[in-house]
């Protein structure tokens, strides 16, 4: 049984088809949620949406949690690499807004916006500046709808994990490490684990999607073993 309780609520989770997504909508379920997965946030997402709030009646929770990640030093980055990523991880989310909180504005019964953002989100992890730059990009963006929204009690958060146990990373960041290994120490969390579980994400977004987080907006929640005191 979950701790949160999400009852009567709608909530719209991308990147849904796996990993930390298919969690997270497995989580909201679980707290009593009804669920919209998107597999991939594509230009399609408006029409998904509105067959959601058909369907269920409401929108109150929308989770961005699309992404893909892929490594390289910054100045070897290829233009179809950096711009892939950014599409996907920045303006993907920004599409996702785009597509949902003018449903929550014409509800007008608030609600919570969570992104999905990482521990490069607030740090300048090397091999990573494309996907650094667009986590921090999310970041600033939460923030500026945290502000904008505020006043129609629609909440915007970022959560920030550290590395998540998905299977969406490969092994070639080894590579680049053991090619510097000065750097390694960057990625070093300080509580005695290497990875978060899908479920311990989830769990901080059914937090953010609950009641119980109603005075919390424009934060940014690490999930991070302790990585960003390092």
């Amino acid at each position: 049984m979950s701790r949160w309780s999400l009852d009567g609520r709608v909530a719209l989770v991308t990147g849904a088809g796996r990993g930390l997504g298919r969690s997270c909508a497995l989580t909201l379920a679980e707290a009593g949620a009804e669920v919209v997965c998107v597999a991939r946030s594509k230009d399609e997402l408006e029409a998904v949406v509105r067959e959601g709030v058909a369907q269920f009646g409401r929108l109150d929770v929308v989770v961005a949690n699309a992404g893909i990640v892929n490594y390289g030093r910054t100045w070897e980055l290829d233009e179809e690499q950096w711009q892939d990523l950014i599409d996907i991880n920045l303006t993907g989310v920004w599409k996702t807004v785009k597509a949902t909180v003018p449903v929550l504005l014409e509800q007008k019964q608030g609600g919570s916006v969570i992104i999905i953002s990482s521990v490069a989100g607030l740090k300048g992890l090397p091999f990573l500046a494309h996907y650094a730059a667009a986590k921090h990009g999310v970041v600033g963006l939460a923030k500026t709808l945290a502000n904008e929204l505020a006043e129609h009690d629609i909440r915007v958060n970022t959560i920030h994990p550290h590395g998540v146990r998905t299977g969406m990373t490969d092994d070639s960041m080894r590579d680049f490490l053991a090619q510097s290994p000065m750097l390694a120490p960057i990625y070093m969390p300080a509580l005695p684990y290497q990875m978060v579980e899908p479920e311990d994400i989830a769990n901080m977004v059914a937090f953010l999607a609950s009641d119980e987080s109603k005075y919390i907006t424009g934060a940014q929640l690490p999930v991070d073993l302790g990585a960003l005191n390092r």
